[in-house]
């Protein structure tokens, strides 16, 4: 399945939620151990790429605030060279839609977007799963935004299994916070040894998300943007360590009303969930 390149040449790099998050154990290394649902939703990053012939990396836009070499896109090109010893070269500009430090995943999908396009673009030809390693060594959610699939997801994230949940319309909410994942995971009050559930749980209902104790206490505006979508949808969760928040609805007009609504006071968009990742064309891709 090839990916789709939209008419203007832009790759799409699509945000995900959290449909649940728990905090199982942590390794020796100092990783947590999660259980977590991946579903992607089809709003998306932008990435237009130019080969070079001069093996040069080089980002001529991107993340405001953040230095080309800490950029993962730039550092995914370079990982994809060293890998496979690609003499071609990349110049690569990002058109930022998604929140940074929201819990949308925006940077992992980036680099996920990079190394699917450079694999195409280079004539790489590597296995799907062999991207998914090369994406896993710079960040755990890569792998997902690799596979293309929504998924079921165990280990730091990296264990992956397809699954199809329903694809509602979500209302998300982004509050004026980027939140430090590292510092969710180091607070002293988050729970790290949750029961351990099977996807039929989560089928069943079971939704939490362990980190939302922690960011609502740390982080009062996720807190209120949290509050507020729980009176006007009547339910609201946290993906990953947020600071995103988001409700489901059944139809999309629902979802707009209260979208206008909240947008008097919040950053906030309706998207559609999505099984295949939009960046895409037709199932069969990775799993």
């Amino acid at each position: 399945m090839l990916p789709i390149v939209a008419t203007d040449g832009a790759w799409l790099a699509p945000a995900k939620l959290n449909l649940m998050l728990r905090v199982v154990g942590r390794r020796a290394d100092g990783y947590h151990l999660l259980q977590t649902v991946f579903q992607f939703v089809d709003r998306c990053d932008r990435l237009y790429f130019d080969v070079r012939n001069d093996g040069r990396v080089i980002r001529r836009s991107g993340a405001p605030g953040v230095s080309p070499d800490q950029d993962l896109v730039v550092r995914a090109a370079q990982a994809l060279r060293a890998w496979t010893g690609c003499t071609k070269g990349i110049t690569i500009d990002v058109q930022k839609i998604l929140p940074m430090g929201g819990g949308l995943g925006g940077g992992s999908s980036d680099a996920a977007t990079t190394l699917v396009a450079l694999n195409q673009l280079w004539s790489l030809g590597l296995e799907i799963d062999v991207l998914a390693q090369i994406g896993l060594s710079l960040g755990a959610d890569i792998p997902v935004f690799v596979h293309g699939r929504a998924a079921w997801a165990e280990g730091v994230g990296e264990y992956l299994t397809p699954m199809e949940p329903p694809e509602p319309w979500y209302l998300i909410l982004a509050p004026a916070v980027s939140v430090s994942t590292a510092m969710v995971f180091s607070d002293p009050g988050l729970t790290r040894n949750s029961r351990s559930v099977k996807m039929e749980d989560f089928i069943a209902g079971c939704v939490e998300n362990d980190c939302l104790n922690v960011v609502l206490t740390r982080y009062p505006a996720v807190a209120e943007a949290f509050t507020w979508l729980k009176l006007h949808a009547g339910t609201a969760r946290l993906t990953g360590t947020g600071g995103c928040v988001f409700a489901e609805f059944s139809n999309k007009g629902t979802a707009l009303e209260v979208a206008e609504i909240a947008s008097r006071k919040y950053s906030a968009f309706v998207a559609r969930g999505c099984n295949l990742s939009p960046l895409f064309e037709t199932p069969g891709y990775g799993a």
